[in-house]
C-alpha cells in the first residue's frame, strides 16, 4: 500500500552558491536512504531559499518484510565430538534464537553453521524523523551554523517542518521543531503560518501564496520576463547559465525588470561594467545592436502590482558601483602597465617574485616565436625579429595588471585589464590581445587564444607552471591538484591542437629547463601523457599504443589516435586484427631498431615472395595522413594469413628462420611508426 509523502523543511534563506554546489548530492542522498530504509519509491526533491522539500507520490507506508541470511563458523569448529563448542553458541546467541533452530549450510565449500533470520517491515511514519535527521546530515554546505543553544549544525536556521504521509501528520521533531501541518507563503502576501489539510492544498497554498516551488518554472518565468523586455524595448539581454542558477536559487516569485545608468560609465571597458553587474548586484546585462547599452536586468522577488521603486532603488544601488570601477579605471590608466612592481610580490617559495615568472615566461614566449616564425611571419605580416621581440614585450607586460586598482577588485579580470591598459599606452595590437589570452583556455568549454600569436603567451604561461612547480616538488597527487597543473597541461594540449603546430613534448621540455632547478622530467612527460586518457574521446588501448610507439608529438599523437579510433570502429576489423595481433606475437622478441634486413634468395615460398612484394609496395608510397597509411598496412591481411597458411616462420634453418621473422617484424615496425598494435584490445 502507498499513499503520498510530504517533506518541507523550512529555513531562514539559504545562500544560493553553497546550495548549488550540493544540489545533486541532496537527491543522491536521500535515494541512497530510501534504499537503505527498503522504502525506495520515485520522488521529486524542489528547493526555494526558504524551505527544502520532499514529494513522494506514491510512497510505502511500510516496509516490505525482509530476510537476512546469516553465515557461521564452520560445522567442524562449532561442535567437538557431537557437543556444540562456544563458537556455536556465540553464533545462537547472535542469531536470537536457540542453538536447535540453527542450520546448516554451505559457504566457501566448506559446511558451516547457517540461520535465515526474517525481519518483519516497520511502518514508514516510525522511520521517517530518522531518515530526515539523516538526509539533513548528509549536506556538506562548508560553513555550518548554531542557532539559539542547540549544538547541532545546519546551513541556516530550521523555522518550521512539514511531514505528510496521507492526509495524516506524522509527528517528528528536527532541530527542536515539531512538524505541523503549516507552511509559509510569500512575505508579501502574509507573514503568518498558512495551514492545509493535504499535500493538494500545501500546492494550492504556495501557488496563492507567490510561491512558485519548481526551480524549472522559475526560469521559464524568468526567461519569459527576458522576452517581453526585449519585444518592448529592442534590446537583448545577455544570458549567464551560472547567474541564472543563482537568481533561481535566490527567488520565490522571480521578475526580470529592466533599469538603467548612466550613459557615461559606457566608457568603462564592457567587462568592467558587466563583471560589477554581475558580482556584486546579480543584474543581468543588456545590449543593444550587440553593443553594450546603458540598461540592466534585475529579477526581484517582490510581489507587487507597482515595480517603479524596485527598478529605482537598484539604479541608485549601481551608481556607486559604477562610480567606484570608474575610478579603480582612471588611476589606472594614468600609471599604465609597468612590470617593476611585480619584484615586490612572491610567486612561490623557491620561484622567486612575480617578475621573474614574467621573466621566464618571456624566454619561453621568445623560444617559441623562433619555433613558429615561419607560420608567425605569415600570419602576422611581420619579420622574425619583430615577432620575437612583441612576445617578449607580450610576456614581460603580461602580469603587469595584476598590480592595478581594477584587478584588485575584480580579481576574474586579469589579463583582461591589462589588455585595455596596453591598448590605452599604444601597445602593439598583438602584445595586447596576447595579454588578454595568456590565461585560455580555462577549461575543457573555454575560449582558445584568438591567434598563435597570442597563443605563445598563453603556452609560456602553462609551460612555467608546470616546470616551475614540478621544480619545487609541487606535483599533483590524487585528486589534488591546487595549482590546476593538469588544466595547464590540458591547455596546452587544446592549444596545440586547435592551431595544428608541432609540440614535442620531450623537446620542449629540454628546450626551457634550464631556466628551472633540476627535476624530473620524465615525470613531467608521464603527466602530460595522462592527459591524453582524460581528453581524447578514444578507447584508452589505442592512446596506449599510440604512446608506446615512442611518438611525443602531442599534434602527431592525437591524430595517429583519432585514425586508429577510426579504423578499429569499423564493423569488420575485429576479424583482420586477429592477424596483426599474431605479427606483433612473433614480432615481440625482435630488436626492432636492429638489423631487420630481408633476402628475398632466401624465399623458399610463393607466399613469402608475394607478401615482401605487396609490403615493399604499401611502404614505398606517401601518404595524405595516418589513416590512409594504416588501411593500407591492414590491407596485407591477406598475403600475411597466406604466409601464416603455407610458411614455418620458425624453420630449423637458422637462416630461413630468421629471414621469415625479419619480413613479420618489418611490417610490425611499420605499424609501429604510428601505434604499437600488441597494445590495442578491441
Amino acid at each position: 500500500m502507498t499513499q503520498p509523502l510530504l517533506i518541507e523543511i523550512g529555513v531562514e534563506e539559504l545562500p544560493a552558491v553553497p546550495l548549488l554546489k550540493i544540489l545533486n548530492d541532496i537527491e543522491k542522498s536521500w535515494t541512497k536512504i530510501l534504499e537503505a530504509n527498503r522504502l525506495l519509491c520515485e520522488f521529486e526533491f524542489s528547493y526555494t531559499p526558504r524551505r527544502l522539500v520532499l514529494w513522494h507520490p506514491e510512497f510505502p507506508v511500510r516496509q516490505p518484510d525482509a530476510e537476512e541470511e546469516m553465515f557461521g563458523p564452520p560445522v567442524a569448529i562449532a561442535f567437538k565430538e557431537g557437543r556444540p563448542t562456544r563458537a556455536a553458541e556465540s553464533f545462537a546467541q547472535k542469531c536470537g534464537v536457540p542453538l536447535s533452530e540453527i542450520g546448516r549450510g554451505e559457504k566457501g565449500g566448506k559446511e558451516v553453521l547457517y540461520y535465515k533470520k526474517s525481519i518483519p517491515g516497520e511502518p514508514a511514519e516510525v522511520l521517517l524523523e530518522e531518515m530526515i535527521r539523516t538526509w539533513l546530515g548528509s549536506m556538506r554546505f562548508g560553513k555550518m551554523m548554531r542557532w539559539g543553544e542547540r549544538k547541532e549544525e545546519f546551513i541556516r536556521p530550521v523555522r518550521w517542518v512539514v511531514a505528510m504521509l496521507g492526509e495524516k501528520r506524522v509527528p517528528v521533531e528536527i532541530f527542536g521543531v515539531k512538524s505541523a501541518n503549516t507552511t509559509r507563503v510569500h512575505r508579501q502576501v502574509s507573514f503568518d503560518p498558512v495551514s492545509f489539510t493535504s499535500p493538494k492544498g500545501y500546492f494550492e497554498a504556495l501557488k496563492t501564496g507567490g510561491v512558485e516551488l519548481f526551480a524549472d518554472a522559475r526560469r521559464e518565468r524568468i526567461l519569459e520576463g527576458f522576452e517581453a523586455i526585449e519585444a518592448s524595448q529592442g534590446v537583448e539581454v545577455g544570458r549567464d547559465d551560472e547567474l541564472m542558477d543563482e537568481v533561481v536559487a535566490i527567488t520565490e516569485w522571480p521578475t526580470a525588470l529592466m533599469g538603467r545608468f548612466d550613459e557615461g560609465f559606457l566608457k568603462l571597458p564592457p567587462e568592467v561594467v558587466m563583471t560589477s553587474m554581475k558580482e556584486h548586484q546579480r543584474y543581468f546585462p543588456v545590449f543593444k545592436e550587440g553593443v553594450l547599452h546603458n540598461a540592466f536586468v534585475v529579477v526581484t522577488n517582490a510581489k507587487t502590482d507597482d515595480f517603479s521603486q524596485v527598478i529605482a532603488g537598484n539604479e541608485r544601488v549601481l551608481k556607486p558601483r559604477l562610480a567606484d570601477a570608474m575610478f579603480f579605471y582612471e588611476n589606472d590608466l594614468k600609471r599604465g602597465l609597468d612590470p617593476e612592481g611585480l619584484k615586490n610580490i612572491v610567486f612561490m617559495d623557491g620561484l622567486g617574485t612575480m617578475f621573474d615568472k614574467s621573466v621566464r615566461e618571456s624566454k619561453i614566449a621568445t623560444g617559441l616565436a623562433e619555433f613558429y616564425s615561419e607560420r608567425l611571419e605569415e600570419q602576422t605580416g611581420k619579420s622574425a625579429g619583430e615577432i620575437k621581440a612583441l612576445a617578449e614585450r607580450a610576456a614581460l607586460l603580461a602580469k603587469a595588471d595584476l598590480l592595478s586598482e581594477m584587478v584588485y577588485e575584480f580579481t576574474e579580470l586579469q589579463g583582461i585589464m591589462g589588455y585595455y591598459y596596453a591598448k590605452a599606452q599604444g601597445e602593439d595590437t598583438l602584445v595586447a590581445e596576447a595579454i588578454r589570452d595568456q590565461y585560455l583556455p580555462e577549461g575543457e568549454e573555454s575560449e582558445l587564444p584568438a591567434h598563435l600569436f597570442a597563443a605563445l603567451t598563453a603556452l609560456a604561461y602553462k609551460m612555467d607552471n608546470l616546470m616551475a612547480l614540478f621544480s619545487v616538488g609541487k606535483i599533483p597527487t590524487g585528486s589534488r591538484d591546487p595549482f590546476a597543473l593538469r588544466r595547464a597541461a590540458a591547455g596546452i594540449v587544446r592549444i596545440v591542437m586547435h592551431f595544428a603546430i608541432p609540440f614535442d613534448i620531450t623537446e620542449m621540455i629540454e628546450r626551457f629547463r634550464g631556466e628551472y632547478a633540476e627535476f624530473d622530467t620524465q615525470a613531467l612527460e608521464k603527466f602530460f601523457e595522462e592527459r591524453f586518457y582524460k581528453q581524447l574521446d578514444a578507447n584508452p588501448s589505442i592512446i596506449t599504443a599510440v604512446l608506446a610507439s615512442g611518438e611525443r608529438d602531442i599534434l602527431q599523437i592525437v591524430r595517429k589516435v583519432e585514425a586508429l579510433k577510426n579504423i578499429t570502429e569499423s564493423d569488420e576489423f575485429k576479424e583482420v586484427f586477429t592477424t596483426f595481433k599474431r605479427v606483433a606475437n612473433i614480432s615481440k622478441d625482435l630488436d626492432l631498431e636492429g638489423d631487420l634486413s630481408v633476402n628475398p634468395a632466401l624465399f623458399e615460398k610463393e607466399e613469402e615472395r608475394a607478401l615482401w612484394e605487396a609490403f615493399n609496395e604499401v611502404t614505398a608510397k606517401t601518404y595524405p595522413d595516418y589513416e590512409t597509411k594504416l588501411d593500407a598496412l591492414f590491407g596485407l591481411k591477406p598475403q600475411l594469413d597466406r604466409f601464416f597458411d603455407h610458411v614455418m616462420v620458425n624453420a630449423e634453418n637458422e637462416n630461413l628462420r630468421r629471414n621469415r621473422r625479419n619480413l613479420v617484424g618489418s611490417v610490425y615496425k611499420a605499424f609501429k611508426e604510428i601505434a604499437d598494435i600488441k597494445e590495442i584490445s578491441v
